[in-house]
Order: structure tokens, then sequence, then C-alpha cells
């Protein structure tokens, strides 16, 4: 399917007009905010940092729903990757076409959509199962808007996670603002970074920005 025109006219950057360390820095903070990492450092903030959200868990209980979150939302999916790789069904583990990242996020949907159903049916903080329906209702925007065109997947999960954290930060009482700044500071960086060091247009990031916010808000009101 041909791509729709504001995506297709918009000139693509190339990182090769930036300094080299700049490129690096860019390549760093794509690799360390990876989309499938997203949700484990949320979890992993609601679990250790938050004071009260897993109050009453006991330390065995946090790290084995921790592990869970690790292997269903960012081990399964990437090993899922490497082996359309291996298997020649994609041509590379970077995903650099729209069509390449069909089957992914399909796979990618079905592992959230598992993580948020079992965290939901279980004794969870209603805080955590909102942000993992809101992560799997991205992927499924994500995948949804990769018909027409090639979607940041990066601005995605950032912008799902600035979300939630100005969701948290309106009603939660251990609200911080510090928390809200750096969400939105690793937001800038990551998406800065997409158009440093990858062929994403700015409306690929932008768009993926809207999607990743949206979806958020509809998982905490759903």
């Amino acid at each position: 399917m041909n791509e729709i025109p504001i995506a297709r006219n918009l000139p693509q950057p190339s990182s090769r007009e930036y300094p080299l360390p700049v490129r690096l820095l860019a390549q760093f903070f794509s690799y360390l905010f990876h989309p499938l990492f997203i949700s484990t450092y949320m979890m992993a903030f609601l679990m250790f940092v938050h004071p009260y959200a897993y109050t009453g868990f006991l330390h065995q209980e946090k790290m084995f729903r921790f592990l869970h979150i690790l292997i269903m939302n960012a081990f399964f999916p990437a090993f899922a990757v490497f082996l359309l790789w291996r298997l020649e069904f994609i041509r590379s583990i970077y995903l650099r076409t729209a069509k390449e990242r069909i089957i992914p996020y399909l796979i990618a949907m079905i592992f959230y959509w598992w993580t948020w159903n079992v965290f939901k049916n279980k004794d969870n903080p209603s805080m955590a199962v909102h942000f993992l329906c809101g992560s799997f209702v991205a992927v499924c925007g994500a995948w949804m808007f990769n018909i027409y065109y090639k979607i940041s997947m990066h601005a995605i999960a950032t912008g799902s996670a600035m979300m939630f954290f100005f969701l948290f930060s309106a009603q939660d009482d251990y609200a911080s603002g510090l928390y809200l700044s750096l969400a939105v500071l690793v937001t800038g960086i990551v998406c800065t970074s997409r158009l440093i060091g990858s062929d994403h247009t700015r409306f690929e990031v932008w768009s993926g920005l809207f999607v990743g916010i949206l979806a958020q808000w509809m998982g905490w009101w759903f």
C-alpha cells in the first residue's frame, strides 16, 4: 500500500549532517530507551521507587512480577524479531521498513495483551494495570499506522510514558513534578535522537508521539 502523501513528501533527515559525537549520542539514547525497555522501566519505577504502589508485596513477589514484564514485554518480542531475521522473513533486526514491522508488531501485540490481562486479573495497583493497558493500545496503534507509513516506535513508547507521568502527577498523592519533568526531558531527547540517528521524518516522529499520548490516555480511563 502506498504511503500517505504527507509522510512521503516530507524531506528525509540525514544522520551524516551531524558530527560524529552527536550521532553516537543519538544512537546511545535510542538503544537505552528502546521501545521494548520502556514498560520495564516504568514497572520498575512503580515496584521499586514508588513508596506505596506495591505496598504489602514481598520482595520476591515484586521481583517475580518484574521478571514477568521483562520477559514478556522485552525478551520474547526481541527474540521473535531475531528468529524472523534468522529465518529470513525480515532483512534486518533493525526493522528499517514498514513492511518488516508488520509481523513483529502482531507478535508484540500478543505479548503485551497477555501481560495486561494477567496483571488485570491479579492483585496489582490500578495505575500499573492502566499503564499496561495503555502500552497494549499503543502497540495496536503502531500496527495500524504502520500500514500507511513507518511511524516511530520510540516516539510512541516515550510519548506513552510521558502521558502516564502527566496523569500520574495530576491524580496520585505521591505526585512530583520531578518525574514529569524527567519524562518530558527523556521524550525530547529520544525523539531528537531518532531524527538525528535514523531515517524517520518529522511527521513520523510527531505522529508517533501523538499516538503514544492518546493510547496511554485511553488506557488510563479504560
